[in-house]
């Protein structure tokens, strides 16, 4: 595992600047840049280089629904992208990238083929069909019967934390969570983590709505939410808490260690990623472990079969990992 003082040699900061940021602490006041350039170092030194492959050079785009601000916020993203951009070079690949306040741009582009990574309504999907044919959707599946598609199984990443949780004798269990929005505002996305947990935790006869939060997947709203949890529950506060992504979960660690809740001796909390920010906050966060570099390495990949002439749509679905740390048991 990379070492902060390695971070900050990559990111050319001080040792104290990347333990901080990736705390997330509000007190720090650094441009967005830097931040950039820390988190970027982060992800790069977590995977593992691949010698380059010598060929002819080819142009793709990368589209991102999340903009670069956003992308700071939620380091899911950031991390499929790196993992696209890591193997495009590797096969000598250019990348134009764009966000989604951007995206426009890419009518104009002469590219081989698409990676669109992040959530797309029925209407952007269309407009994006109507620049190219060669298309990968990262993190959604809008029609796998046309369309090649990366995926998780939420479904599933959820109910391994759930039953961890249950194994160890937990019966009051809290959820927080974000709800996101198509960047049209056509629609509410439906969130596969929410609705597993609710599902699931029902036909146990556990479900408590009132331990249910929703705001966005930042660690703001991690931070403020979990605030609202202690003060409406005080001493039935649950014992365990699934946070939707790893951004949410060191927001609620922080709202937990403020208000003198020890962790995991009183409140256990498990989120979702395994971004590279989650082995260095403390307590260090237990979470399911998210491959998002492998899911931009097989987009990459995907994407290169179909531009060289298969016809058939194809869905690949990454598996995930609990990965145990000290937030829980």
């Amino acid at each position: 595992m990379a070492t902060i003082k390695d971070i900050a040699q990559n990111a050319g900061v001080s040792i104290a600047t990347v333990s901080r940021v990736l705390n997330y602490d509000t007190t720090l006041s650094v441009s967005d840049e830097t931040k950039k350039r820390i988190f970027e170092a982060a992800e790069e030194l977590s995977y593992k280089k691949k010698p380059a492959r010598k060929q002819e050079s080819r142009k793709i785009a990368l589209l991102q629904w999340y903009t670069e601000k956003e992308e700071l916020e939620d380091l899911y993203y950031m991390s499929i992208r790196l993992g696209v951009e890591n193997r495009c070079r590797h096969h000598n690949i250019h990348v134009d990238k764009y966000f989604q306040d951007n995206y426009q741009d890419l009518k104009e582009a002469d590219n081989k083929g698409l990676i669109a990574i992040g959530k797309f309504s029925n209407k952007q999907v269309g407009e994006l069909v109507s620049i190219t044919k060669n298309i990968v959707f990262v993190d959604t599946s809008p029609d796998e019967e046309r369309f090649d598609s990366i995926v998780i199984d939420f479904e599933k990443a959820t109910m391994k934390v759930l039953n961890h949780f249950l194994e160890k004798g937990h019966k009051q269990i809290g959820y927080i969570g974000g709800r996101e929005v198509f960047k049209d505002k056509t629609s509410v996305i439906d969130d596969q983590r929410e609705w597993t947990f609710r599902r699931y935790l029902d036909e146990k006869g556990l479900l408590n709505e009132t331990y249910m939060y929703q705001g966005t997947f930042s660690v703001d709203d991690g931070h403020s939410l979990m605030k609202k949890a202690i003060h409406e529950h005080g001493d039935n506060l649950p014992t365990a808490f699934f946070a939707g992504n790893d951004s949410i979960a060191v927001g609620a660690l922080r709202a937990l260690l403020e208000e003198g809740i020890a962790v995991p001796d009183r409140v256990n909390i498990i989120g979702v990623n395994d971004i590279s920010v989650s082995k260095y906050v403390f307590p260090s966060l237990s979470t399911v472990k998210v491959y998002t570099e492998l899911m931009g390495e097989s987009a990459v990949d995907t994407l290169l079969e179909r531009i060289e002439g298969r016809k058939t749509a194809k869905k690949v679905i990454i598996a995930t990992e609990l990965i145990l740390r000290n937030s829980s048991f």
